[in-house]
Parts: structure tokens; C-alpha cells; sequence
């Protein structure tokens, strides 16, 4: 069974020092599922390790439902906003997870180097690294492909007994962050009150 979770975090490894080049980053993944149908969704995130702050943009369809979200995590002060533009509210959750920056485990294993695309001629195709290994924080195993110079991530496999096999697809990545207001919630969620149930990262993607 395919389920559909997205791995922000790229668990991959230093026997090469596999660590993003920037600590600011926009990016955006595609993920689907094979999970009784076709459940899929698109997203673009923003990344800030210095900050430990992520905020994500997702929409897609789950169990042939349609979805949106617009979320904000501020690890640093364990708490996740669901920010609704339209209607002007706002949601705001207690935290539940560390920040886990965006490099590769001392514990990894590398799978193999090859070249997607094509190797006859300069600008075919793209050399990547496959990395493998265990997450024991969750129980659960990756596989991980990253670009070799930069350190890019590619795609990922993650399997949990919770989630099932999940697959991201990673593409436009650009370095830095375009509007650093995006990583502080919009007037209105001031007000809001801290709901009592706790969020971890992957609330985003059930």
C-alpha cells in the first residue's frame, strides 16, 4: 500500500559531506499515491534552517477529495499556524516536533551514483546520489536522492507502519528566500487561541 505523507527533511549521509549549500531555500515537490485510486497534491514550501521556520502552500486530492493547506511552523517557538486568507482566520497549534535540518545522517548509507538523463554529451543529464537508511525516531526507512554538487534533494521514498510508502518529487528549487514576510502569520492570527491538540510536521499532509 502506497500512502501519500511528504519527507520534507532528506534523510541522507556524510561519508561525503551531503549538506544543502544554502540554509534559505524555495522549493517545490509533487507527491501521488496509489492508495485506492490516484491521491496526489502539489506544493511550494520556503525553508529557513537559520530561523527554523518552514511555511508550505499544498493543494491536491485525497480520498477523491479536494484539499488546500496554508500552513506556517515556527519550530522555535513550537507553534504551527493554518492561516485561511479568504476568510481571514486563523488556527494555532501547539508543535509537536523538532527542527530537523535539511542534510544527511552520519548513519546513511550510499546506494549508488548515477547519471539521470543522458551521459554522450555535456548538459544531458544530471549526476545524483542514492542514499538508504533508518529513521529511529519514527521506526521508519528512506530512500533518498540528491543532486551531487549542491546537494539538492531530487526524490525521496519513506515508509512508516503509519504512513505506508510515500513518494516526493522534488523541482524549481532556487536558493534564498524571495519575501521574508512569509515566515511571520498575518495580522489577524494575533488573536488567535492556542488549540489544545498538538501538530507535528506531517499534519500538513493528512
Amino acid at each position: 500500500m502506497l500512502n501519500t505523507v511528504v519527507l520534507h527533511n532528506i534523510f541522507v549521509e556524510t561519508v561525503i559531506n551531503c549538506i544543502f549549500q544554502d540554509s534559505q531555500m524555495n522549493r517545490k515537490f509533487r507527491r501521488t499515491s496509489a492508495r485506492e485510486g490516484q491521491d496526489w497534491a502539489i506544493a511550494k514550501y520556503r525553508y529557513d534552517a537559520i530561523g527554523q521556520r518552514i511555511r508550505l502552500w499544498e493543494f491536491g486530492q485525497v480520498h477523491n477529495k479536494s484539499f488546500h493547506a496554508n500552513m506556517l511552523f515556527l519550530f522555535r517557538k513550537a507553534v504551527v499556524y493554518t492561516i485561511d486568507y479568504r476568510n481571514r482566520t486563523c488556527q494555532k497549534n501547539p508543535l509537536h516536533t523538532a527542527f530537523h535540518p535539511s542534510h544527511i545522517p552520519h548513519n546513511a548509507s550510499l546506494l549508488s551514483q548515477v547519471i539521470l538523463g543522458g551521459s554522450s554529451a555535456p548538459g544531458e543529464g544530471l549526476l545524483v546520489n542514492t542514499w538508504t537508511g533508518d529513521v529511529p525516531e519514527t521506526g521508519g526507512k528512506y530512500l533518498a536522492t540528491v543532486t551531487e554538487f549542491g546537494c539538492i534533494p531530487v526524490s525521496t521514498l519513506y515508509y512508516t507502519e503509519k504512513s505506508g510508502w510515500v513518494v516526493t518529487n522534488y523541482f524549481n528549487a532556487v536558493k534564498g528566500i524571495e519575501d521574508p514576510e512569509q515566515f511571520f502569520p498575518p495580522p489577524f492570527c494575533t488573536d488567535a487561541d492556542t488549540e489544545e491538540e498538538e501538530l507535528d510536521f506531517f499534519s500538513a499532509f493528512f
